[in-house]
């Protein structure tokens, strides 16, 4: 007999079993007990036969002899793993021997080999020719296996195979079978691309035991072309669960036009992550590892072939249709195959991409905000991340309340979006619980029960006016004298901010902020609406007086208002885009911490953290004055995507007091920037509530806007970023994410003085 390879001699290198149909079936006979005529089948590297014994018929698998025990036991176990945990998976079965293992041992002419029966799965094979549906249902399948195969080990998986991809760069000695010169550089450049670009980023892709060679020659379809079953774990291993897929894509991609091969790819790539979604780093190196199986393919193909010429036809099977994708790669370009398959984009250089946001969003959108244009990629907590790697300090935006890409958020959202988005005409959960949740958020005995959602805070704006006129009859608004509102068109009327030069609604009366304006400012707003015919229907009231230059009025000045709007027939609307959510640190509304009660109450911005979503929260009679003249429906309003963000954030500034430090950070903040005012006079004034300041510039007492521009820039170049704001836009502006700490406070006031002291 025959002695059996070296443990460490690779199951490539081993020569094939050379067992006849008839010895075939009488292994099946005597060591599994199953009588048929036998049918050989092709294979790499071990024998293959089809067992017909007049029933299911079964089919038996004889091992080369460099094949390893402990390697048979880890694809039968692998296999009985994935019937227990995904049971529907058409999996083939191994058939216990008569000996009561997995396996049984054969004498062969060359020596002793192991042997197996596993269950016949009755289907065809597929091709090229597979529709985009079958595409689909192929990948997804392959995601199935590899979830059910996640949770699976074996200590004999760690082994090292040439098929797993780990080990591409192994095949550079094998590259002398390649007779062809131009071949052999085309591979080189292959495996030069993974050193550079996969090699260091493996150890970040996720991995598990994996099937190893999940392609069409190792299933068979069903007449819908779904996979009726999954056979040979011949190369099951330890390995990357994107580098698994790579498998599969490849035989989905060859023998495809050139012109269909990536759209193929991409709808093949949507099926897996249905059930799988894949990391932004596995994207990232799809491409190449499709490549690397190609080149695998052919080079261990081209080995094999000078060592076992007679089994060439089998072992060349692929060769054709696998140098044709090599080559179309190589002409498409690796960075551009890689951008095809869904990684991700080298970053468009600064002054070009600016360029471009000009001539395709035009004239009408606000210019970039600084000087030097922020050129974002990422975002993390309060800090923003530009295209050159530099960290930005964000004490501007109010939108990410919770904190760029806050993971309760990012999550709640994906998760949504993999399960349902709809409209709010079906029934369905996050809706309703928003709604209830916002409901109680208002103060006891308001009466501030029913919740309209909408998508942003013009719209939930919009629809408080349309309430309002319809309740009052009347068509007039009082706004602060520079207020924002919104953009729609009726909105906009309620924005001086944005308003063109002499600009005035007829429908619109502006008035100081309260604590700014002289006594009876109000009546006399209302006494030119009515003496312009259209009464008044609402008064609009930012809270924490934002575009106004950010002010904080006593309770009864605000009360006065509220009061004097209700005297004139109209509604109050307590617009909570700006300063809601807990930005003033006191209540998680900003009205609240004037004693009073609104009408209406219209939420925004940082509802969502970023994601689209709005309110309008009123009581119920004015609801239902309103439904009896018209109907409200908007498509995307609260979609179950759209609240289950909008609960997640709520629940954050919950569950991280954020309230709570927005009224601490927010006191430090202002306390240190006052210092810094007694310091240097160009501080006129820090005025402002929990996390929301403004500072008020001003050189020999007169307001200074060309000085706060000029801050506003210099710390924007020096890693902090903030706004600008005020009739006079001399007030610089300071909203950041309710998770701003301490030093990150201590960071801004010390920017602020830098740069005023710069400017000396």
């Amino acid at each position: 007999m025959a002695a059996r390879p070296s443990p460490v001699a690779s199951v490539l290198e081993a020569p094939p079993p050379r067992f006849s149909p008839s010895e075939a079936a009488t292994i099946a006979s005597e060591f599994f007990g199953v009588r048929g005529h036998a049918t050989a089948l092709g294979s790499e590297r071990d024998q293959t036969f089809l067992i017909e014994d007049g029933g299911a018929g079964a089919v038996l698998k004889i091992s080369n002899l460099g094949e390893d025990p402990q390697i048979l036991d880890l694809e039968a176990q692998a296999i009985l793993h994935v019937r227990r945990v995904d049971p529907e998976l058409p999996v083939a079965a191994p058939h216990r021997a008569l000996g009561g293992g997995w396996h049984a041992t054969a004498e062969g002419s060359d020596g002793r080999h192991f042997v197996r029966l596993f269950d016949r799965a009755r289907g065809r094979t597929g091709g090229p020719e597979l529709a985009d549906d079958a595409v689909f249902a192929y990948a997804a399948t392959h995601a199935r296996l590899n979830r059910a195969l996640r949770t699976f080990f074996h200590p004999a998986a760690q082994r090292e195979l040439l098929w797993n991809l780990e080990h591409a760069p192994k095949l550079r000695p094998l590259l002398t079978s390649i007779g062809d010169a131009q071949r052999r550089r085309l591979l080189d450049g292959v495996l030069d691309r993974f050193d550079e670009h996969v090699a260091p980023r493996w150890q970040h892709l996720r991995a598990h035991v994996v099937h190893g060679d999940l392609n069409l020659d190792n299933v068979v379809l069903d007449e819908r072309n779904r996979v009726a079953g999954i056979f040979d774990f011949g190369d099951t291993a330890y390995s990357a669960q994107v580098g698994d897929f790579a498998v599969g894509l490849a035989s989905l991609l060859r023998g495809r036009r050139s012109d269909d091969v990536f759209r193929t790819a991409r709808i093949a790539i949507d099926g897996y992550a249905s059930r799988l979604p894949f990391e932004p780093v596995e994207l990232d190196v799809l491409a190449d590892l499709v490549a690397a199986r190609l080149a695998t393919i052919v080079t261990v193909s081209a080995w094999r072939v000078e060592r076992y010429p007679e089994n060439a036809e089998y072992i060349q099977a692929w060769d054709a249709d696998s140098w044709e994708l090599l080559e179309l790669f190589s002409e498409t370009g690796a960075e551009t195959v890689a951008r095809e398959l869904g990684a991700r984009r080298a970053v468009v250089p600064t002054p070009e991409l600016a360029d471009r946001r000009r001539r395709a969003l035009g004239s009408a959108l606000t210019a970039l905000t600084y000087r030097r244009p922020v050129h974002v990629v990422r975002g993390e907590g309060v800090w923003l991340f530009e295209a050159d790697g530099t960290r930005l300090l964000d004490a501007y935006n109010n939108v990410p309340v919770v904190g760029h890409c806050h993971p309760r958020v990012t999550e709640a959202v994906v998760r949504q979006t993999r399960l349902l988005n709809t409209h709010s005409r079906y029934l369905y959960e996050p809706l309703i619980e928003l709604a209830e949740r916002l409901a109680r958020s208002m103060p006891e005995g308001s009466g501030l029960d029913t919740v309209m959602l909408v998508n942003s805070g013009s719209e939930a704006n919009d629809i408080a006016w349309r309430i309002a006129t319809a309740v009052t009859g009347s068509a007039g608004a009082i706004v602060t004298e520079h207020a924002y509102h919104g953009v729609t068109h009726t909105i906009a009327d309620f924005s001086p901010e944005e308003w063109p030069r002499e600009f005035r609604p007829p429908n619109v009366a502006t008035i100081a902020p309260p604590g700014e304006h002289a006594p009876g400012e109000t009546e006399r707003a209302v006494e030119l609406l009515n003496a312009r015919g259209v009464g008044l229907a609402a008064t609009y009231i930012d809270g924490g007086f934002t575009s106004d230059g950010i002010r904080t009025p006593e309770p009864h000045e605000v009360q006065a208002l509220v009061d004097a709007t209700h005297a004139a027939g109209g509604l109050f609307v307590a617009d909570e885009v700006q300063a809601g959510h807990g930005r003033t640190g006191e209540h998680l509304w900003s009205f609240a911490a004037y004693g009073i009660t609104p009408d209406l109450v219209t939420l925004g911005k940082p509802m969502g953290n970023g994601y689209p979503v709005a309110a309008v929260i009123a009581r119920n009679d004015l609801v239902d004055r309103f439904a009896s003249m018209t109907s409200f429906f908007s498509t995307f309003g609260g979609n179950p995507v759209a609240a289950s963000a909008a609960l997640a954030v709520l629940d954050v500034i919950d569950d991280e007091r954020l309230v709570a430090s927005a009224a601490r950070v927010g006191e430090r903040l202002r306390s240190a920037l006052a210092a810094v005012g007694r310091r240097d006079d160009a501080i006129a004034a820090v005025r402002g509530r929990g996390l929301l300041v403004g500072v008020e510039l001003g050189s020999r007492g007169a307001p200074d806007p060309d000085l706060a521009a000029r801050v506003v820039d210099r710390l924007r170049d020096n890693g902090i970023l903030i706004g600008r704001t005020g009739r006079l836009d001399n007030v610089l502006k300071i909203r950041p994410p309710l998770v701003f700490r301490d030093e990150h406070a201590d960071a801004v006031a010390a920017g602020v003085e830098r740069a005023l002291a710069a400017e000396r």
